[in-house]
């Protein structure tokens, strides 16, 4: 799941960028999906099952990483689509 999400990511922060609008967006699924990634991230690493296996399981962790500085792009590029919506009446 967590491959699959970081995959279709990068795509999304592409059409958030290239479409330059919030139309098609949801904030409110935004940050949960966030605030998800950083309810993952903390689950790992408050795991003890998991930390003590953490040298052959570390790149589960990169995923989750990846995918919230994924989401936190797309977030940034939310809140500037928000502005550019607001200067051109669209809001």
């Amino acid at each position: 799941m967590v491959v699959s999400f970081g995959a279709s990511w990068p795509l999304n922060v592409m059409k958030s960028y290239k479409t330059r609008t919030t139309k098609g967006k949801s904030l409110p699924f935004l940050l949960f999906i966030f605030f998800g990634y950083i309810a993952g991230i903390a689950s790992k690493l408050v795991n003890e099952a998991y930390m003590a296996d953490f040298a052959s399981k570390w790149y589960v962790l990169v995923f989750y990483c990846l995918n919230l500085i994924m989401v936190g792009i797309d977030l940034i590029l939310y809140a500037r689509n928000h502005r550019l919506d607001k200067q051109n009446g669209i809001l």
